[in-house]
């Protein structure tokens, strides 16, 4: 596979952004959780630094696949096609295991200042997260990593 700097730069970039733009978000959400009112410092802590290992491990895979979704499929690398897979596969993976942690296995809950979509139980914060961070981190990374005088992949 023929890879070109462009696109490795554009999807560390990427990475590096959502990684940041996760642990901003982990640490901001945290009062919306029962650990925020209950955990002691160091749980809450251990919480933000596990919860941004996982952002960061599902922004790398949904990436993988947006890519390779736009390499099988022909679309332009970081174009719209493939930023919106890569999205839509962040907030399906999201939804569901928000789903099945507070209302089936019960691994965390939720403080009763989250708002929650009602007909699945999941918290709108983290849904808003993987809507706006990889939202705001394909934005930086395709403007910032665009080669000078290059034509723009849609």
């Amino acid at each position: 596979m023929n890879l070109s700097f462009g696109v490795v730069r554009r999807a560390a970039l990427y990475l590096a952004t959502a990684a940041t733009g996760n642990l901003v978000w982990e640490a901001l959400q945290m009062p919306l959780y029962t650990i925020w009112w209950t955990g002691t410092r160091r749980e809450i802590v251990v919480a933000v630094t596990h919860c941004t290992g996982g952002d960061v491990l599902i922004a790398t895979t949904t990436l993988l696949i947006g890519g390779l979704f736009a390499r099988l499929r022909g679309w332009n690398p970081f174009g719209a096609r493939m930023i919106l897979t890569t999205i839509g596969l962040g907030v399906i993976y999201t939804t569901v295991s928000e789903w099945l942690n507070v209302e089936v296995w019960r691994s965390w809950s939720y403080a009763s200042a989250m708002p929650a979509i009602p007909w699945l139980g999941t918290g709108l914060s983290p849904l808003l997260q993987w809507l706006i961070v990889p939202g705001l981190a394909f934005a930086i990374s395709c403007r910032f990593s665009r080669p000078s005088g290059g034509r723009r992949s849609n």
